[in-house]
């Protein structure tokens, strides 16, 4: 049945099949669009940092569209909830398990999604600090966030007929996002690993996606971290500068809602300081991975993705492997 209604997509509108099955075939619209939401699976939500790779992130939905989505992501190597601790030779290996919920609604007339993400994680970190040694297992909830994102320009509110017309022909879409983190995870002054961060963080940012072809896709984003204090850093006060992030990524329509994509990003800045102590710690790294989506049974996706550091000036150098599954209604 399924191969049926996406050989009939190519071959004849929308507008002159039967009711029943303009209605299952706006279904599967639906559902594809849904594979380009910008998921938010546990490392996202668990590192505040500029480490993200999210392809799609302003590509929009119809109107009322809700998801729940279960991630797990594995990581390993020099990977910290905080990556600008003063920890030297970093190993960790970490299971991040994450509940997100997002929905799409009308906000001045254009496309706007909002999305709550809970991680839990659970894993093992080790580490050196002023040559002393640091080891700590870790389990519980950690930073929570909350991302409100709009298109400024190519996607106004639509339903699914309007969405169904700009999937046919793809137009420049200029969005807006939002991103805070809340300081929710568990977190313990006097240790320097922790689950949370405890500290408020927020990322504003804005993106651009150009249609190259019909199947093929090139988006990017600009954005910067800001940082808060922390007042309980081991009986100091510890304070990060802006870290500046970028991501592009090359995206390759397969088949409608059965797409993968190239993911490069860089980041620049996040310096420390602890008291009056300025750290040398500056990030200016660079990841690349590659992430791919699978829609199933109508209202299912299956989105998986793997990255890894390419250029590391300062933390950042590990690998990442990440499972989710979607859920539409």
């Amino acid at each position: 049945m399924r191969v049926l209604l996406i050989a009939t997509e190519r071959i004849e509108p929308i507008d002159r099949l039967p009711n029943e099955v303009q209605v299952s075939m706006l279904i599967w619209r639906i559902l594809f669009s849904l594979a380009t939401l910008p998921l938010v699976v546990g490392f996202l939500c668990s590192t505040a940092s500029a480490q993200e790779l999210v392809p799609r992130a302003y590509w929009p939905t119809p109107n009322g569209t809700n998801v729940f989505i279960f991630s797990y992501q594995h990581s390993s190597g020099d990977i910290v909830t905080d990556p600008s601790l003063p920890l030297t030779g970093i190993d960790s290996n970490i299971d991040y398990l994450s509940l997100s919920y997002q929905r799409t609604f009308n906000l001045l007339e254009r496309t706007a999604i909002v999305q709550l993400s809970l991680p839990f994680s659970r894993g093992e970190t080790h580490g050196f600090h002023e040559s002393a040694f640091h080891r700590r297992e870790t389990s519980g909830m950690t930073d929570s966030r909350v991302r409100l994102s709009i298109n400024l320009k190519g996607a106004p509110s639509m339903d699914a007929v309007g969405f169904q017309a700009l999937r046919d022909d793809p137009q420049m879409i200029i969005g807006a996002s939002l991103l805070v983190q809340v300081p929710t995870g568990e977190y313990e002054p006097d240790k320097l690993i922790n689950l949370g961060t405890n500290r408020w963080s927020v990322k504003p940012a804005i993106g651009v996606i150009w249609p190259l072809r019909p199947s093929w896709l090139l988006e990017f984003e600009l954005g910067a971290w800001f940082f808060g204090d922390n007042d309980e850093f081991i009986d100091e006060t510890r304070k990060q500068d802006p870290i500046l992030s970028t991501e592009f990524h090359l995206v390759k329509r397969i088949q409608p809602g059965f797409w993968t994509s190239l993911d490069v990003n860089f980041y620049k800045g996040g310096r420390t300081s602890v008291g009056v102590d300025k750290r040398e710690n500056l990030q200016r790294n660079w990841r690349a991975g590659v992430t791919m989506v699978f829609p199933f049974k109508r209202q299912h996706a299956i989105r998986s993705s793997i990255s890894t550091g390419i250029v590391t000036k300062s933390g950042g150098d590990f690998r990442m492997l990440s499972l989710s599954y979607l859920y539409l209604w």
